[in-house]
């Protein structure tokens, strides 16, 4: 009887380092008392609260007990001494709890916007290096007509702690290269922190540009959802939580994680993964990916429906 209530606890607790990446796909069970007074001291740590209210795209507050769908803007921010950084990693995620699903949009970082709260028309990472996480929500959001709802902030320069933290992760790897003093082979990989990080850096020599860095960046996400989803993975929460909460920040509170949890943990099981498409274009001797206004609407017509706006 006590083996059948342990796999219980254990089916409840889904990996909570993949709950923060994707905060609404992912479950947040309680495993013990020590699980739950980690998570919530990790929390008290990532809870970084911005001055933006409702969005202006919003009519309503979002009612997580009504399962509204929601969005976040998931920003991998390179941050080093004496500099602010910029957001060279920029996904929207959508979910939509009746049907079951997410929504992964990665947006290329070199992509011509207008910056909103500064004035200007640049490449979208900018926006964080011009005004953090609240201007780029506010310029994602102008960018794809629909509410930015919440944010997570990852520190890039110490991403490899949180994949060390799962045990590392799994990859399938579309062709063979070299990074960081890292060689990488076609086919499936498993990765270290290190090594990790340098499979999601590589640009310069990929075929696809910044598509292709884009899509190694959602497998690598993937494989952390995947190993935190794991049974091992209860044995490793402290490391995860302490990783946790040195590299991630976001506007979510806890209780808001608890909703998330009830009300929407079986979107996970449906991840449709999109990219907006641009073309590469010089102006001012400054390189931009320049996406025409066909393909905004196309993408913006799938998140809109996907979050059942008008």
């Amino acid at each position: 009887m006590r083996t059948d209530r342990n796999k219980q606890k254990k089916s409840k607790w889904l990996s909570i380092i993949g709950l923060i990446f994707v905060l609404l796909i992912l479950g947040v069970g309680l495993y013990s008392f020590s699980v739950y007074k980690s998570l919530t001291d990790a929390v008290k740590t990532m809870h970084q609260p911005t001055d933006r209210k409702i969005s202006d795209l919003r009519t309503n507050e979002i009612d997580f007990g009504k399962k509204d769908p929601f969005s976040v803007l998931m920003l991998g921010v390179d941050e080093r001494e004496g500099d602010k950084g910029r957001s060279d990693t920029m996904i929207v995620l959508t979910v939509n709890p009746e049907k079951n699903s997410v929504k992964m949009l990665s947006i290329p970082r070199d992509t011509r916007t207008d910056i909103i709260g500064h004035g200007t028309v640049d490449k979208i990472n900018h926006a964080y290096a011009f005004g953090g996480e609240e201007m780029s929500m506010a310029t994602v959001e102008d960018f794809l007509d629909i509410p930015i709802d919440y944010y997570v902030k990852i520190n890039m320069e110490s991403f490899e702690d949180i994949v060390d933290a799962v045990g590392g992760i799994t990859v399938n790897n579309n062709f063979s290269f070299t990074e960081g003093g890292h060689q990488f082979n076609e086919g499936e990989l498993n990765l270290n922190g290190k090594e990790a990080l340098s499979f999601v850096r590589m640009r310069k020599n990929d075929p696809k540009g910044d598509f292709g860095r884009q899509q190694r960046q959602r497998q690598v996400i993937q494989g952390v959802i995947d190993k935190g989803a794991s049974v091992n993975f209860l044995t490793q929460f402290d490391d995860i939580f302490a990783a946790l909460g040195k590299n991630i920040r976001t506007n979510m509170t806890f209780n808001e994680i608890v909703e998330i949890q009830k009300n929407y943990k079986d979107a996970r099981h449906n991840i449709d993964q999109l990219q907006v498409s641009g073309k590469g274009t010089r102006i001012n001797n400054i390189y931009y990916q320049v996406v025409s206004e066909e393909e905004k609407q196309r993408v913006q017509k799938e998140l809109k429906n996907h979050l059942k706006l008008k």
